[in-house]
């Protein structure tokens, strides 16, 4: 059965427990409402790790909308269930004030590779990502953490922080799961109604295509206008950016003589959809 921790302190002395008898602990940071990529997460962690924790926290200092923060899905009970199906031993489920205690006053920031697509388009976002996950990574104590490469760029700023830091956990990719119609999983993916979601697809397809004709020879800048252009005849509203980037640094490419990586950001009705494909 999977046991149910609020507080840091009982999390931390069931870890420091584990570790005494030599247990490598791997951790799945989450925000809950919990789909199959979630749950891959979780396998992974399972197939490299002799425990297991997931945390659940919608952390309020990544969203820099408040409205989405009050429309995030909240499904602790469900996804409860799935976590103990999975085999799961813990679900770290903190209350904001013990993740923020009164007083609190620390910011980790990781410039450079978050200052470009999702963070110019969410300012702040990434700062609060990347504070939530040193908390998180502080409270758990596991040696491994897997997080999901739909957000790619998520990723790579965890990666830079760990590294800068010296935080001594390894962080393990997995990769993106999607739906049988191509779009990838996400939980705010309920949130579409029944027409965005048939049309939601046409985002990695019009990708696919793009990363396509740029291996074929077509020209950058034309492939990613064609593709822009079908994302927004299937019924999308505005592409915030469809680009072809560096896929450690992000930074702007202008050929394949690097690996690299297209990134999406869409919205579809009052929905934000994001992707990436390798290239």
């Amino acid at each position: 059965m999977t046991q149910v921790i609020r507080t840091a302190a009982e999390l931390q002395e069931k870890v420091a427990g584990w570790k005494r008898s030599g247990i490598l602990v791997g951790v799945v940071p989450t925000m809950g409402a919990l789909h199959d990529g979630h749950l891959s997460l979780a396998r992974a962690a399972r197939a490299q790790s002799d425990r297991v924790i997931v945390t659940i926290f919608v952390n309020p200092k990544q969203f820099n909308n408040p409205e989405d923060l009050t429309k995030y899905p909240r499904t602790e009970a469900q996804d409860l269930a799935l976590l103990e199906a999975e085999g799961v031993d813990v679900l770290f489920a903190p209350q904001p004030e013990e993740v923020y205690p009164e007083g609190f006053a620390t910011t980790v920031s990781v410039a450079g590779v978050s200052e470009m697509l999702e963070g110019a388009k969410r300012p702040g976002h990434f700062d609060g990502v990347a504070t939530v996950v040193s908390k998180l990574f502080g409270m758990t104590q596991a040696g491994r953490a897997f997080f999901g490469e739909k957000d790619w760029q998520q990723v790579q700023v965890v990666q830079r922080l760990v590294r800068d830091l010296n935080i001594p956990i390894k962080i393990i990719p997995c990769p993106t799961i999607r739906e049988a119609d191509g779009l990838a999983m996400s939980s705010r993916n309920v949130r579409l109604t029944a027409q965005d979601r048939s049309r939601a697809p046409a985002l990695p397809n019009a990708m696919q295509h793009a990363a396509q004709s740029i291996r074929s020879g077509v020209p950058i800048a034309q492939a990613l206008e064609e593709a822009t252009a079908m994302i927004v005849a299937a019924g999308f509203g505005e592409v915030e950016y469809l680009e072809l980037r560096d896929a450690e640094t992000l930074r702007e490419v202008s050929d394949l003589s690097r690996p690299v990586r297209l990134l999406a950001a869409a919205w579809l009705g009052d929905v934000r959809l994001i992707d990436n494909i390798d290239v």
